[in-house]
């Protein structure tokens, strides 16, 4: 098993390390999922589940993981998912995971419960980053924060639909995060838990401040650390939202605006025909409805209905650069990876994103190479065995003809 002296190879090399270097209660709500934590284990064993169709004696000597997508040219067709709190797992981690992002040519998203605020991240350079947000009760917050992000430059807006209740985790209790033990209890337990791991408590606790959501601070003006603004966002996420508020909020964003969230044929259509310019096939990484379909398995009826209408994104389970390849085969045309690059930051930080990237780029290399494909333009359902629980179609009244789409 890799140690703190070792050199991490793969995402699960990373998740061990920062294990031992996180406080439990940080680790858990980074490693976890809703309930029993079966939609999160399928994200993964479903790409496990997608075999490679191998070929040979085909010229491979270049390959190209390059693509073009919302305007954007990406190095690979991965980008950074917006991860709440990461700036409690490694110093001012959105600053990190910008900075390694830049480098390895694929965009960051900032969450909108990042530590480092829109301005912060901004700083780090030129180069347009993507932005997160939620339908919030205070409809002037979400039009103060989309005009601060355009702003800083942001021009895509990702707009996470799938969080109109919050699903319960259950480590988060067994950890005393979510209120498992007495006030005592909790207290004595966050202190043991940091002074049993002092390289984080001096680099991150005491390196990293403010622990403050930085995108919120100037709404939440009482509150000074994160149980505080999760406190305040916990009573602004809006179960009353539907699709009308999403053409509403395309109505004052003019900007790129993807819908994360999105796990039906059904949803998807509405998603388009509310204006949006791209959807992620997501089940939050698991952490919400516990039981519902992977997200790869869902994907091919989502490409069947919209397919020829949008940008098609997904994350959840994507572990490698193999997933990426097998993503692509099944119709999405880029994939977002969440716990893989906040674990790498976490135990080594950009340093340890720019690597990850880097294996990733390598894996999907080797992966082209021989499956006989030599560019992202080439990747078909050709090159993949798929189990039939996954390459299941959309029903053909789902699918959604170009002439019937009516953006706002």
């Amino acid at each position: 098993m890799p140690t703190l002296n070792l050199a991490p190879a793969t995402p699960d090399d990373y998740r061990r390390v920062a294990e031992k270097r996180l406080p439990r209660f940080f680790f858990d709500y980074v490693d976890g999922g809703a309930y029993q934590e079966r939609t999160m284990a399928a994200n993964v064993a479903d790409f496990e589940a997608v075999q490679f169709h191998q070929r040979v004696m085909r010229d491979v000597s270049h390959r190209d993981t390059r693509t073009r997508l919302l305007g954007q040219n990406w190095t690979l067709p991965v980008a950074l998912a917006p991860v709440g709190l990461a700036g409690m797992m490694a110093r001012r981690a959105e600053v990190q995971a910008k900075r390694a992002a830049d480098s390895a040519g694929v965009p960051f998203c900032l969450s909108t419960v990042g530590i480092c605020s829109l301005e912060e991240v901004a700083r780090v350079s030129g180069v347009p980053f993507w932005f997160q947000l939620y339908m919030l009760k205070d409809r002037g917050v979400v039009q103060n924060l989309l005009q601060r992000a355009k702003t800083v430059g942001v021009t895509t807006l990702v707009f996470t639909v799938d969080l109109a209740v919050l699903g319960a985790r259950y480590r988060d209790v067994r950890n005393g995060a979510a209120g498992g033990l007495s006030a005592i209890g909790r207290l004595r337990a966050t202190l043991l838990s940091y002074l049993m791991h002092p390289g984080w408590l001096g680099d991150v606790a005491l390196g990293g401040k403010p622990h403050t959501f930085g995108n919120l601070a100037e709404y939440v003006t009482d509150a000074t650390s994160p149980a505080g603004f999760k406190a305040w966002i916990d009573s602004q996420i809006d179960a009353s939202a539907t699709w009308k508020d999403i053409e509403w909020l395309r109505s004052i964003w003019d900007g790129e605006l993807i819908i994360k969230g999105v796990l039906s044929p059904e949803d998807a259509v509405a998603a388009v025909r509310s204006g949006a310019g791209a959807v992620i096939v997501s089940n939050h990484g698991g952490r919400q409805l516990d039981g519902v379909s992977s997200s790869v398995a869902m994907l091919p009826r989502v490409t069947d209905a919209i397919g020829a209408q949008t940008t098609i994104l997904l994350d959840g389970g994507v572990r490698d650069g193999q997933s990426v390849l097998k993503a692509l085969a099944l119709g999405a045309h880029g994939v977002l990876i969440g716990r893989p690059w906040v674990y790498a930051v976490a135990a080594k930080g950009a340093a340890g994103v720019e690597q990850l990237l880097r294996t990733f780029k390598s894996e999907m290399e080797v992966s082209m190479a021989l499956t006989g494909v030599t560019s992202v333009s080439e990747i078909t359902p050709d090159i993949v065995n798929a189990p039939a629980h996954i390459t299941h179609r959309a029903a053909p009244a789902l699918r959604l003809a170009s002439v019937e789409t009516q953006k706002v």
